[in-house]
């Protein structure tokens, strides 16, 4: 099982995330709902294997967790038809459950300026992972449930079901501009719920399939303050 994780991050050439993808969550930020699939990158180097430490939180940044279904590629995709349903699941290698972490008055403030921001996606251990979740626990990627908790206070809990765009049509589209490669993971999109944490919290988050726990699907990661030289000032 180790051996599986680290020769996912080690494989990992880009991670593509599909943001605005729950109806609810969209709200909760107010933002628009997207007519199609929209995506943005995460570094490789953001990925924090399961035990490889803490989420680190930098100076001055208000960090937000966002627990979400991940896909390991495992074949080449260019220009996927978004009908081709068996395609999609036959480039599909397995599943990880991620938490996508964002530095949120980062990522507002640059959203305010019309500015990128990759920033705010992309610290060190900003994407901490599960093990290896083979395909044959997760029969239906559209009916399982994602849940996260901070604390033992459940945040967020609710059924990829609630997907606003499947997965056929997410790697369709992203296929369409950049070509998967196997290794590469592709992050689903968050339900509602998410939310703040900070230096002395621990994040949990799982996965279930009719109601049954998906063991390799745990995540159990604290958060610290982080040290070195970035502190979030005014761009």
């Amino acid at each position: 099982m180790a051996a599986a994780i680290n020769a996912v991050r080690a494989n990992c050439r880009k991670v593509i995330c599909i943001g605005r993808n729950y109806a609810d969550h969209i709200k909760e930020l107010n933002n628009a709902r997207p007519k199609q699939p929209f995506f943005f990158l995460k570094p490789p180097s953001s990925i924090l294997l399961p035990n490889a430490g803490p989420v680190l939180q930098p100076r001055g940044v208000i960090m937000h967790y966002e627990v979400e279904l991940g896909l390991v590629m495992g074949k080449q995709v260019k220009d996927l038809d978004p009908a081709d349903t068996e395609g999609a699941v036959r480039a599909i290698d397995s599943y990880i459950l991620a938490i996508d972490m964002t530095a949120r008055n980062v990522q507002d403030e640059a959203k305010r300026k019309g500015l990128p921001w990759s920033i705010a996606k992309g610290f060190d251990t900003f994407l901490p992972i599960s093990g290896v979740i083979p395909k044959s626990r997760i029969p239906d990627p559209h009916d399982a449930e994602l849940w996260l908790s901070v604390n033992g206070e459940v945040r967020q809990k609710d059924s990829t079901g609630l997907m606003l765009f499947r997965i056929p049509r997410q790697l369709a589209d992203i296929s369409s501009v950049m070509t998967l490669e196997p290794g590469d993971i592709v992050l689903t999109g968050t339900p509602k719920g998410v939310g703040k944490v900070g230096a002395g919290d621990v994040m949990k988050a799982g996965l279930s399939v009719g109601g049954r726990a998906i063991e390799e699907a745990g995540i159990e990661v604290p958060v610290v303050d982080r040290e070195g030289l970035y502190e979030f000032k005014e761009t």
